[in-house]
């Protein structure tokens, strides 16, 4: 597994070794060991999810304030575009975001730890996103970071207007978002 730093330390885009021949393809989509050696984190995943989305289909920004979640998240089918916010108060690079492109053809992954709000936009016809996670999904601590927010200034790939849940239409702005110490 090759570790891919970004803008921001601690968040790593992963990309698995691939063997293929005339048959196809095999590879480890999560090794813990290998997970440990590239990310430096080894955290204990008690959840897996498995979402699919049409394209323009625009989920996120999404954290917890308690039982916040460190996420390995990765396309199984399709394409996305992924954007992980740094929400830590502390970390020099608060408010920063990162974005990457994520599909099944690349095979990358990106790990999302604990503190920053997590979000995409599927940019192919439609897209199957698989991620593991460090702490059990708990609505009552779910929060949306406003996935437009000027502040932030993501330029969104979008293809028209997005499709959102009410939720994620509503997100709070940076400025007034509860964030991590």
């Amino acid at each position: 597994m090759k570790a891919v730093a970004t803008d921001i330390p601690g968040l790593v885009v992963l990309e698995p070794r691939v063997f293929g021949d005339e048959r196809g393809f095999f590879f480890e989509s999560y090794n813990r060991r290998a997970f440990r050696e590239a990310t430096g984190a080894d955290p204990d995943f008690v959840q897996d999810n498995h979402s699919r989305s049409a394209r323009n289909v625009l989920r996120g920004l999404h954290y917890q304030v308690r039982q916040p979640q460190g996420k390995l998240v990765r396309v199984v089918a399709g394409e996305v575009w992924d954007v992980a916010v740094d929400l830590r108060r502390s970390s020099p690079t608060f408010g920063r975001w990162v974005g990457v492109t994520l599909s099944a053809a690349n095979r990358r992954m990106l790990w999302v730890p604990v503190g920053f709000a997590h979000g995409f936009v599927v940019v192919s016809d439609g897209a199957e996103f698989l991620y593991k996670t460090t702490d059990y999904y708990a609505p009552e601590h779910e929060r949306s970071l406003l996935w437009n927010d000027p502040a932030l200034a993501i330029p969104w790939p979008l293809q028209g207007e997005p499709i959102l849940k009410p939720g994620d239409a509503n997100g709070t702005p940076l400025a007034r978002a509860e964030t991590f110490a």
